[in-house]
């Protein structure tokens, strides 16, 4: 199969300007070409092997490629991964062929790929305490069982992702797409499940306010199920480009701008309705802050200084987007006693007082009307023009990408 292969000898580009920007240059040596490899095993009788549709690229997706990070020998999930990868788990795929011991699966059907390599995947018995209440994102065996290790499809050698035109799933792995939902929306899946998990495991009080920090993919979708799921809550969305500026006010999001920083918290304090304290040098803070929660898609030291500098007593800073780490005055953290929270991708989750798989939540809320990402799904590029793709993502104010994606689908009815 023709796939998009992460850590092997690059194709020689012509370098771009020495005045380029920094992620410009990088994507000029990034460690990354198609190669043709042998298609995906089946893992064991449960397993499937999948056609891909479309793949998103995700933020960790481009930040790997771009090589978006400072020095990371010691991030700890190096201890989760291994090399060489086939990026890719935003996927929406045809079953190609299934194991003997597959049920409720069939090859043509559609569905969406749920990319956690947990023990089922990996065929480990009995299953641990967190895949038995459907945390699969937080499962103990990430290492061990019968793959490499590897978090989800993408990051383990064995368990390639959507970069390519085939990849393996485990039945666990996969969640049929009803025949009225098209591709174009259930690619869309993931990034709402994340945000979901986010949000109903972080619940806004009743007529609270809240901020989305950053509208891409994660805060386009944070904000959607914040207005569908709580409509007594005001959100705030702080959006940098205008595309996403654009789509968070039709969703109904008070939309402000990232910078400057001293400006932006001297407005989310207006809007909230807080006064302002002003220390001898750095942001002013919000204090008694009448922010409940804030929800972090970005996640970087700057995100996360304004955020608690906002926040009111006990609030809750909810951080699903990952940056390179570095220094931030912190001591509102301890002195209005918030609590910062990790949240980790998806599983099972509770939605209206009904727990299902997040991405079965996200195919019902669908249809049912009541989230409608139009708009979010910006540029589909070939496989063959990863550059261009992760060029858009570059250049987001000036192209307007929101979510970018990857097309197999050839000669198909779309």
């Amino acid at each position: 199969m023709k796939a998009l292969v992460f850590l092997t000898d690059p194709e020689p580009v012509e370098p771009p300007p020495p005045d380029a920007p920094r992620l410009v240059q990088n994507l000029a040596r990034t460690p990354m070409k198609i190669e043709v490899v042998p298609d995906p095993p089946l893992f064991g009788d449960d397993w499937m092997v999948l056609r891909t549709r479309l793949c998103g690229i995700c933020g960790s997706d481009t930040k790997q490629v771009l090589m978006d990070f400072d020095d990371a020998d010691d991030n700890a999930m190096t201890a989760f991964i291994s090399f060489p990868q086939v990026l890719g788990h935003e996927v929406v795929a045809t079953v190609e062929r299934v194991g003997s011991a597959v049920s409720g699966l069939e090859p043509g059907q559609r569905v969406v790929l749920n990319p956690w390599l947990s023990c089922e995947p990996r065929g480990v018995k009995p299953v641990c305490p967190a895949c038995q209440e459907g945390n699969y994102s937080a499962c103990w065996h990430f290492a061990d069982g019968r793959l490499t290790p590897g978090i989800h499809c993408g990051n383990s050698s064995d368990a390639t992702g959507g970069f390519a035109e085939l990849l393996p799933a485990h039945q666990l792995m996969a969640v049929p797409v009803p025949d009225d939902v098209p591709d174009e929306v259930a690619v869309l899946a993931d990034p709402f499940s994340v945000s979901l998990h986010a949000i109903t495991r972080n619940p806004p009080p009743t007529d609270g306010k809240v901020v989305v920090y950053g509208a891409g993919a994660l805060g386009t979708t944070a904000t959607a199920i914040l207005r569908a799921l709580y409509p007594g809550t005001e959100v705030a969305v702080v959006a940098r480009w205008p595309a996403q500026a654009a789509l968070a006010h039709r969703l109904g999001a008070r939309v402000f701008s990232p910078e400057p920083r001293e400006e932006l918290v001297e407005q989310l304090a207006a809007w909230s309705g807080s006064p302002l304290r002003h220390p001898w040098a750095g942001l002013p803070v919000a204090y008694p802050g009448r922010i409940d929660c804030v929800y972090d898609t970005v996640g970087s030291p700057e995100t996360v200084e304004v955020g608690i500098r906002v926040l009111g007593h006990g609030g809750r800073l909810v951080q699903l987007g990952v940056s390179s780490p570095g220094r931030f005055e912190w001591t509102p953290w301890y002195f209005k006693e918030l609590h910062l929270v990790g949240s980790n991708a998806f599983g099972v989750e509770e939605v209206d007082g009904v727990r299902k798989h997040a991405i079965e939540h996200y195919l019902d809320l669908v249809r049912a009307g009541r989230i409608d990402l139009t708009g979010m799904l910006t540029h589909t590029f070939r496989l063959e023009q990863w550059r261009d793709a992760f060029t858009t993502l570059i250049h987001q104010g000036e192209t307007g990408a929101i979510k970018v994606a990857f097309d197999f689908r050839t000669g198909e009815q779309r």
